[in-house]
């Protein structure tokens, strides 16, 4: 570890450091803009510049300068000080002064930089340059006349993004960002938006709409996906303006995908804001919470148990899936399900669940099997740790699915099962190069648990990990890659069927003949509603999309900013959810629909405050006591070993713009489709 000295204070630093990383450990302050901690080094802006001894006699750029032993360090120097100055001139030299109308105004890097490091004013007389502004799609508005060529934008699409739209073309003062006229074809492309220290790359819906000090800022988990990013929503009275991340090394790091950063819109659109009932006329009709519950408590008079179903949504929080499970019992139904695709999960073994290397071990893996999924849309996040694995590490990674464009090179194993079964009976060479591996892992996608294959492959891919050594003392390399929110949570809290009771395949059949006579939506909206015609179907959920279409009655629910939950993530994270905003209209809490509804059903649930619940909860499953950490799952038999056939794996999601009702009301997402979805599967990742 060399020894250096920092502005005349010893310091010892890791060997392979740069100057500016180790004036940081010192605590010293160095001024950027190119230079970015999970980007490569490009060395553009040189505002990083300081005097090091021994050396030229002139200031060096310190995010490209190794540290060595003996350096001498001067960050405040006379020559640094005047050497800052003329860079921070230099690029203000072009740069319009239209701060006032700025989205980046009061949250700018070139703003808080030139206070401390330029000069009072400008001494520039000449005519400035201007640049046309730049079309890169529906999410991202440019004014480049602003840019200052520090090319973080063209280095996180490339080596994070994966895709290759965006880059620098000409020279000296002709350079320009550009993506020749394309949209940016990245599921991830919003995050150029956070790193452009200027207002060069701005948010296309959120322009011109509000300001950051107006707003109101409040911590919280994205659900439209099962990573469960760290997210900060900003309001502004009652109305969502935007969502940012946080930053979280174990989950999202500091990104997020499009779809959790510009889907916020559709929170205003296609609401539900009071109860409804359906007339004989089939006409929908608002109605008061009392008319709303005793309707539904006249259908439920006489009706046994195994009558009644229940089906979750995949942007649930635990408390309202734990409530309605509660419920379910009392009126002694075991008909309840959470898996909306059908997907064969088994509640019982958590690890046959779980993504139990988790989400930050992922880039550390040497080898990894894509089993029926595309973790490109699938859950974005992911596949940013398999790339990075595959960068740095030199990942090996085979698919046994269909082909996409997974921004990273795989071998083709095969389509479906029979791969599977071939790896699993070591007659597959993929078997050997698992065997080899160090830190090998697989990933079972919904598309391989759905199918016809879906119970017999869980069993399949455990007979992998544990014959070609993925499990291991301090290693488990089998995961399953969720893409619902609510999904492990409720596996958690065994929202499945009881030992009588009916999966989701089972109810729809049996709401078509008769034999159910009410199902309960919450938040159910990605199912065959056309099945559930002969059925009474009370929906709870927060946007009148397919399950409120087909409903009887309809009680309006509160979105995801509009209350405190505990979500858990695909890797078991247990994480808590915060409101940054209201229910709009007459809209209410999950819990507290269901609460106020076993009260009038005379089945009242035990408790009345959300803290009542939560002790219910944690009682009962301790393991939701430990916000923000990870319990590794025991590894246990599951699955249903049967043979396997010979067709391809399919997908679950195709479009990943609109995989929910969120998303679905949302005019940026139906932009996004336009552009994106539509176009052969581009940015769908579905190009092959």
């Amino acid at each position: 570890m060399p020894k250096l000295t920092v502005d005349g204070v010893e310091i010892e630093v890791e060997n392979g450091l740069t100057v500016l990383q180790a004036c940081e450990q010192a605590g010293v302050e160095i001024p950027r803009f190119c230079y970015h901690e999970r980007l490569s080094i490009a060395g553009n802006c040189r505002m990083c510049l300081v005097e090091v001894k021994p050396g030229p006699p002139k200031p060096q750029a310190s995010c490209a300068l190794p540290a060595g032993e003996g350096m001498e360090i001067i960050t405040n120097s006379p020559m640094v000080k005047k050497a800052r100055t003329g860079v921070m001139e230099f690029l203000l030299i072009n740069h319009p002064l239209d701060c006032p109308i700025c989205d980046q105004g009061g949250e700018c890097d070139l703003q808080d930089q030139a206070m401390g490091y330029g000069h009072s004013g400008s001494r520039y007389t000449e005519d400035k340059r201007a640049v046309s502004e730049k079309y890169m799609g529906p999410l991202i508005n440019t004014i480049m006349t602003r840019c200052i060529h520090c090319t973080r934008c063209v280095r996180f699409s490339t080596e994070v993004g994966g895709v290759t739209d965006m880059g620098m073309v000409n020279r000296g003062e002709n350079a320009e960002i550009t993506t020749l006229e394309k949209a940016v074809s990245s599921e991830l492309s919003g995050n150029v938006i956070d790193l452009c220290p200027v207002g060069a790359l701005t948010s296309k819906p959120y322009s011109f709409m509000a300001r950051s000090w107006e707003l109101q800022k409040t911590e919280t988990i994205d659900v439209m996906d099962a990573v469960g990013s760290n997210i900060r929503v900003d309001a502004r009275g009652n109305e969502v303006m935007r969502v940012l991340p946080r930053l979280n090394e174990d989950v999202n790091e500091e990104w997020i995908s499009d779809k959790s950063r510009f889907a916020c819109d559709g929170l205003r659109r296609q609401r539900l804001d009071k109860p409804y009932l359906r007339d004989s006329d089939g006409k929908l009709n608002p109605a008061s919470w009392d008319e709303a519950f005793a309707a539904i408590a006249k259908k439920l008079t006489g009706v046994s148990g195994d009558k009644i179903a229940a089906i979750v949504g995949d942007l649930c929080e635990v408390e309202s899936m734990y409530a309605l499970k509660q419920l379910m019992a009392k009126l002694g139904s075991q008909n309840i399900d959470c898996r909306q695709d059908s997907a064969k999960l088994d509640a019982n073994a958590r690890a046959g669940y779980l993504f139990n290397t988790g989400i930050a071990n992922a880039e550390d893996a040497d080898v990894c099997l894509l089993i029926g999924a595309n973790p490109r849309i699938e859950a974005p996040l992911v596949n940013t740790r398999l790339r990075k694995g595959w960068l740095s590490g030199g990942m090996r990674i085979g698919v046994v699915g269909q082909r996409h464009d997974f921004t990273y090179d795989y071998d083709h194993l095969g389509a479906g099962a029979q791969t599977l079964q071939e790896i699993a009976d070591g007659t597959h060479s993929f078997a050997d190069v698992l065997k080899a591996a160090k830190r090998p892992m697989l990933i079972i996608g919904m598309g391989a648990l759905t199918g016809e294959d879906g119970a017999a492959v869980p069993a399949t891919a455990r007979t992998i990990a544990e014959t070609c050594g993925l499990v291991r003392d301090d290693w488990n390399g089998f995961n399953v890659l969720n893409t619902a929110a609510s999904r492990v949570g409720a596996l958690d809290i065994g929202f499945t069927p009881g030992p009588d009771g009916l999966n989701v395949e089972s109810i729809l059949a049996e709401a078509e003949t008769g034999d159910i006579g009410l199902v309960y939506l919450l938040g159910a909206d990605e199912i065959d509603m056309s099945r559930l015609e002969k059925a009474f179907v009370v929906y709870q959920g927060h946007h009148g999309d397919a399950g409120a279409h087909v409903a009887d009655v309809i009680l309006p629910g509160a979105a995801y900013t509009e209350k405190d939950g505990i979500y858990v993530n695909l890797e078991g994270r247990v994480q808590m959810g915060r409101r940054a905003v209201f229910p709009p209209g007459e809209a209410r809490e999950d819990w507290t629909i269901l609460r106020a509804l076993s009260a009038v059903l005379g089945k009242t649930l035990p408790f009345n405050t959300a803290t009542e619940l939560r002790g219910m909860l944690h009682a009962e499953y301790p393991h939701f006591t430990k916000v923000d950490s990870c319990e590794p799952a025991a590894w246990e038999n599951f699955g249903a070993p049967g043979t396997l056939s010979k067709t391809p794996f399919g997908l679950t999601i195709e479009n990943f713009y609109m995989t929910d009702p969120i998303s679905r009301a949302s005019e940026t997402m139906a932009a996004c489709t336009r552009d994106f979805a539509s176009d052969n599967g581009e940015a769908s990742g579905t190009n092959g």
